[in-house]
């Protein structure tokens, strides 16, 4: 097995978290040891050190599956089926509480990560620099800051305000930066929302300039940071923080100005010419990021964690999964401006003839469900792009129209967008967003969309509206982290 890929093999060779591949939720903030003298005594050790760390952010109780599910059916475009805990039926109904599985065990994953970059982090400060060369350090300590990044970035969406309610004054995270090591280093007052967003930047910015511009190994382009990577995230945080001006101006690193859009430097992302083929064929120019599987035991998500066994309806009405979440009739499927020639339209079967069900099967892969997971995608660089070029220059900007249509017409060439067809800024920064919708169903970013504009999360089936100033908008912090850090503040 290619050790480049195949991460979670090495996932219990780090001393972070637990003494052996036990995953228990007794205790939400990982205890640790430091890492044994040896851990990081040769070359080879410190490299699977480092793959460790993506195989903790790709856990299917983290990125590899509940984090992306979570954020799509917390949206208005799925309906739930199965009325399961364990499979998220409290996420959907807008109703999780302190103790729910999903809200305890997703912030134990994510804090079990930031925890595994931060003690190689400092393993990397006290000896490993010296064990491998100071480029080959540079690199590693830079995916390790990537991945905590990324990590933070992702649990600030659930369990912290938006950004855009109050300039990010309210509080935020427990921001820890160093690996616990003995017990009594639970206790830490959360910091603000925007100075966890500050380190999240920090961490991409340091994480940029050392990062390699790519690798020899076409598939490690994929599923390892680059700084093409980087750049990429960075888009996507500061149009979570509504800073459109630095959009543009990461965008601008990565998508030249006309098109066909193409990365100029690095790796040399683009559109794939049919978007049917990056769900099976998942190492391609247009995947940033994603996080791999495969069959081999411990290397791919798990009971109830994977997307196909959410969204696939089951082998019996020609799927792979289990059914859990159908698509809303109401929802985005029901929008008469996303046409019948779109390919898009391919990813969903609809099944029975008295009750009629429409099911997403973007994921295809049946048990043990090898899926890769997206994280990022080129296609949302550009449509990051074209909305931040809107509220920059509060016009029917010429290249977001190009930008859109780059993506519609990927998909649907029998839809063209144009400038004089938009009355208003609003009204092309309203088909961007439908455009999003549509282009990233089943891929986790609906809920990001909705809570980083403050907008209502919309009634779906028995589940009414959500206002932005309602309990649960955004989850409340974990129950066993209270119980365990008296600093912490519940929302």
């Amino acid at each position: 097995m290619n050790k480049k890929i195949n991460y979670s093999l090495f996932f219990c060779l780090t001393l972070v978290g637990l003494s052996s591949c036990d995953r228990s939720l007794l205790n939400p903030i990982p205890q640790t040891t430091v890492l044994d003298a040896s851990a990081l005594s040769t070359p080879a050790r410190v490299q699977n050190q480092l793959l460790s760390l993506y195989g903790a952010l790709k856990d299917g109780n983290f990125y590899g599956g509940r984090y992306v599910i979570y954020g799509d059916i917390r949206g208005e475009d799925f309906i739930n089926e199965t009325s399961n805990l364990v499979t998220g039926s409290d996420v959907w109904g807008l109703n999780a509480t302190n103790s729910a599985t999903a809200v305890s065990t997703l912030w134990y994953f994510g804090y079990l990560t930031i925890n595994k970059c931060n003690v190689f982090l400092d393993g990397m400060a006290a000896s490993g620099t010296s064990v491998v060369s100071a480029d080959a350090a540079a690199k590693y300590i830079a995916e390790a800051k990537f991945i905590r990044a990324l990590t933070y970035y992702s649990l600030l969406q659930y369990y912290a305000r938006p950004y855009a309610d109050g300039n990010g004054n309210k509080p935020g995270l427990p921001l820890r930066l160093t690996g616990i090591n003995s017990v009594g280093q639970s206790n830490l007052a959360r910091s603000s929302v925007a100075d966890v967003y500050a380190q999240v930047l920090k961490d991409l910015n340091e994480a940029e300039a050392a990062l390699p511009a790519t690798y020899t190994a076409a598939s490690d382009n994929t599923t390892r940071a680059h700084k093409n990577t980087a750049i990429a995230l960075k888009t996507r945080v500061y149009l979570t923080m509504q800073n459109y001006a630095n959009v543009v101006t990461e965008a601008n690193k990565i998508v030249s100005a006309t098109a066909p859009f193409k990365a100029p430097t690095g790796v040399a992302h683009q559109l794939q010419p049919d978007i049917t083929t990056l769900f099976t064929a998942y190492v391609n120019p247009e995947s940033i990021l994603s996080m791999p599987m495969t069959s081999t035991t411990g290397d791919f998500p798990g009971t109830q964690n994977q997307l196909a066994y959410y969204y696939s309806p089951t082998t019996a009405n020609g799927g792979v999964g289990n059914a859990e979440y159908s698509l809303n009739p109401k929802g985005i499927i029901a929008d008469t401006s996303w046409r019948a020639t779109d390919k898009r339209r391919s990813f969903i079967r609809q099944t029975g003839t008295t009750t009629i069900k429409n099911w997403l099967t973007k994921y295809k892969a049946p048990s043990p469900y090898t899926d890769y997971v997206p994280v990022m995608r080129y296609s949302e660089v550009l449509l990051n792009l074209a909305e931040a070029k809107v509220r920059t220059t509060n016009s029917v900007d010429p290249q977001a129209v190009a930008l859109l249509n780059a993506v519609r017409n990927r998909s649907d060439a029998t839809k063209t967008y144009t400038v004089a067809g938009f009355a208003s800024p609003t009204d092309l920064i309203n088909a961007i967003l439908l455009e999003r919708r549509i282009e990233f169903l089943g891929e986790g970013l609906r809920n990001n969309d909705l809570v980083r504009l403050l907008q209502p999360i919309p009634a779906k089936g028995t589940v009414p509206a959500k206002a932005p100033t309602e309990p649960n908008y955004i989850w409340p912090i974990s129950a066993t982290e209270l119980a365990l850090n008296n600093l912490a503040t519940d929302n």
